[in-house]
């Protein structure tokens, strides 16, 4: 036991399951994935999945396209959207973009978003974007 008494021993926190910091982690893994589209244009996500193969279940890899939130306008300035879900999230009324002195400007402003959403200031506008979503309805069997 003299190895075990060199150990200093905790209380394991509980697992939450805040929808707050989930939906923070999942828009930073998104911001994550923008950087890597950057870094490489043919970046693809691997998926997995579960699906029904002669009877049973197995799991599946699939491969997902990332599309990329920035875009060149007609006069050359690039202005890059953050999207919850399919729509871009606006931060002022009418105004959705933001603006990208250069490409390699990108993954600075990627890292400011990273820190803000670790900071927490995206929270009410995640709030108000997952408002406006629909809810999905079941089918009816």
């Amino acid at each position: 036991m003299p190895v075990l008494k060199s150990l200093s021993f905790t209380a394991i926190p509980k697992d939450t399951n805040d929808p707050v910091h989930i939906r923070r982690a999942k828009f930073i893994q998104k911001l994550e994935e923008q950087k890597q589209l950057l870094q490489d244009p043919g970046y693809v996500r691997t998926v997995h999945r579960t699906a029904e193969i002669d009877g049973q279940k197995q799991v599946v890899v699939r491969k997902q396209r990332v599309k990329p939130w920035w875009k060149i306008d007609p006069s050359g300035q690039i202005v890059m959207s953050i999207k919850f879900g399919t729509k871009p999230i606006e931060f002022e009324k009418g105004k959705a973009g933001i603006v990208v002195p250069s490409k390699d400007k990108l993954p600075t402003i990627i890292n400011t978003l990273i820190e803000a959403v670790r900071a927490g200031e995206l929270d009410d506008l995640f709030a108000q974007a997952s408002k406006q979503r629909p809810a999905f309805k079941k089918k009816a069997a």
